[in-house]
């Protein structure tokens, strides 16, 4: 097994579909797209491409790190008690574990993430 891990953002594998949980949708009917890719630390570390049409959910991150890189499409992220952060094509943030808000996906939107947790 190698330790060097390439990401590949355009898969041609299908991908694992999927909804929002009702209790998390707040607007429209996004679906979702992941392309897992890569597993480690006793299945705590998880890699790989993730994609969501428009629509606007709750984030509840619980005990998860997440890092995220933006390959296209256009999010909105607003943390409870505050401000909304646009982030688009080339751009990448954490949310760390705790963190609440809402995203809300202008256009559909395709990211690398890595999850521990």
């Amino acid at each position: 097994m190698s330790l060097l891990k390439s990401v590949d953002t355009n898969p041609a594998f299908p991908p694992r579909a999927s909804k929002a949980l009702p209790e998390r949708l707040i607007a429209g009917e996004p679906a979702f797209k992941t392309w897992a890719q890569d597993a480690a630390k006793g299945d705590l570390v998880h890699t790989g491409v993730w994609e969501a049409t428009p629509g606007e959910t709750r984030s509840i991150k619980g005990d998860t790190f997440e890092f995220c890189h933006i390959l296209s499409g256009v999010i909105e992220i607003t943390p409870d008690a505050g401000e909304t952060v646009t982030y688009r094509a080339g751009d990448s943030f954490v949310m760390k574990p705790g963190f609440t808000g809402v995203w809300k996906t202008i256009e559909t939107v395709r990211k690398i993430y890595v999850t521990v947790g």
